[in-house]
């Protein structure tokens, strides 16, 4: 049975990383669902979040073995659901005569949406939450008639004061050395 799973990937920012480790999922037919990379707190810290859908338990483990052995992947955590806070973002241009405005800007309202351009015939609506949330403001809007819209990959922090500096399920020995036996 295919699950779900999302990972948190704490990188050197490196040129190069983000391609060693798509690369690492296309040789082994695993599928990236989503993916959303950007800096950290850290200078020289890049964090990937990444979703992708497995055939369980034994595959994820070897996603994450096989990207540990990356030199420049610092630390991998998988953002279980109910311990991790997720997010995705999405701008969506809808078609908008005058008569029908007010009707999109209640929509826009109750998924917490907000106007960000206004032209003569459409508006460009910003939302962000889970998948589920986004997928329904979707559609909503699409009787009205979506010119355009693109959305972001998921990305995750887990709840409470952990970090994912902290050490994780995954993290058996320090980074630093596998690093020396290796070097």
């Amino acid at each position: 049975m295919s699950t779900i799973h999302t990972l948190s990937v704490l990188v050197e920012d490196k040129p190069g990383v983000l391609a060693r480790i798509a690369g690492l999922f296309a040789r082994r037919g695993y599928n990236i669902e989503s993916l959303a990379v950007g800096p950290t707190e850290q200078a020289g810290y890049s964090r990937i979040t990444l979703v992708a859908v497995v055939d369980g338990q034994l595959q994820i483990e070897q996603i994450v073995k096989q990207l540990n052995k990356l030199v420049e992947v610092i630390r991998i955590v998988e953002m279980e659901k109910g311990v991790a806070v997720r997010r995705e973002f999405i701008l969506v241009k809808v078609k908008a005569d005058p008569a029908r405005r007010g009707e999109i800007l209640q929509i826009a309202e109750m998924f917490r949406g907000h106007v960000v351009d206004v032209a003569k015939d459409c508006l460009t609506i910003e939302a962000t939450g889970g998948y589920g949330k986004l997928r329904a403001l979707k559609e909503m809007l699409e009787p009205y008639g979506i010119r355009e819209s693109v959305q972001s990959g998921s990305v995750a922090l887990g709840r409470g004061s952990r970090a994912i500096t902290d050490r994780s399920k995954y993290d058996k020995t320090p980074k630093t050395d596998r690093r020396e036996a290796a070097g």
